[in-house]
């Protein structure tokens, strides 16, 4: 469990999600009924998550919030709870930082990230829900994967492409 300061924010108490709730008020009722506290550092955090809106490391995701949110080690621990409840979702760049993402909508997706300025983009796909699908006709349970694509993109290849070639020494 995560010890921190508890919050009066106005989503900490009873909800009534009749109209179309906001991520924040999804998280917050998830955290609920996991029977967590709604923090000001927890609430900080997913509204970090939500304005990114793409996978971001930990340390970014700190560098986003206020000076005085909370300290490196509660957002540790803060995306470690909120994986478990399903909050965020993990991926990985090429060199194996873990990313971080909002999860509330339960979407699955995928990601195409160019291995040489970092961008990372979002991909709607079907294949891990067949792949998953097809592994629970043959019996497993609690099927999970994490698939992730690398590349170079657009962006990056007509960079490549402007540099003069290096031209070889001459020698006298």
């Amino acid at each position: 469990m995560i010890a921190s300061t508890p919050s009066n924010h106005p989503l900490g108490g009873p909800q009534d999600f009749g109209r179309s709730a906001s991520p924040l008020e999804l998280a917050c009722a998830r955290l609920k009924s996991a029977g967590l506290r709604i923090t000001k550092p927890r609430i900080a955090i997913i509204e970090a998550l939500i304005r990114r809106n793409r996978p971001v490391s930990i340390e970014q995701l700190h560098q986003d919030l206020a000076d005085d949110a909370c300290d490196l080690v509660t957002v540790y621990r803060c995306l470690a709870v909120f994986e478990q409840l399903g909050l965020v979702r993990r991926c990985f760049f090429h060199n194996g930082t873990s990313l971080y993402e909002i999860g509330i909508d339960d979407a699955q997706h995928y990601h195409i990230v160019c291995r040489e300025c970092g961008k990372v983009e979002r991909i709607e796909a079907s294949v891990g829900e067949s792949i998953t699908l097809a592994l629970q006709e043959r019996g497993y349970a609690k099927v999970t994967h994490m698939l992730e694509f690398f590349g170079i993109c657009a962006d990056c290849q007509a960079k490549r492409a402007a540099q003069p070639a290096e031209s070889p020494a001459i020698t006298s």
